[in-house]
């Protein structure tokens, strides 16, 4: 049992930078895999990062590789998404998932995940 909260999201500039939150209490966020995926109007949710609660590998989609980290700080219970150079097609409502799952990890599939936050909207604004 575990309850996410995500913050963070806002009104950027491209070329800008923001930092989202995922919340976590109920359980320890360091026993789940986590996932970040986001959802434009009109478009399908897709996969954005993840990191593997094992090994602490990290995974991202290709459109956001190079910009995006995916992070955890353990303490605060708290995983976080650093976004930077963003694009206006950056905009979507971005939403936090934990998964409890072992091996195999499909960390870019939403089946794999049993438990999301409500999301936080980021707008790009060109």
């Amino acid at each position: 049992q575990v309850q996410l909260v995500e913050s963070g999201g806002g009104l950027v500039q491209a070329g800008g930078s923001l930092r989202l939150s995922c919340r976590a209490s109920g359980s320890a966020i360091s026993t789940y895999n986590m996932g970040w995926f986001r959802q434009a109007p009109g478009k399908e949710r897709e996969f954005v990062a993840a990191v593997r609660k094992s090994s602490n590998n990290k995974y991202y989609a290709d459109s956001v590789k190079g910009r995006f980290t995916i992070a955890r700080y353990n303490a605060k219970n708290t995983g976080y998404l650093q976004m930077s150079s963003l694009k206006p097609e950056d905009t979507a409502v971005y939403s936090c998932a934990a998964d409890r799952g072992g091996d195999p990890y499909y960390y870019n599939r939403e089946g794999e995940y049993e438990y999301w936050g409500q999301g936080t909207q980021v707008t790009v604004s060109s």
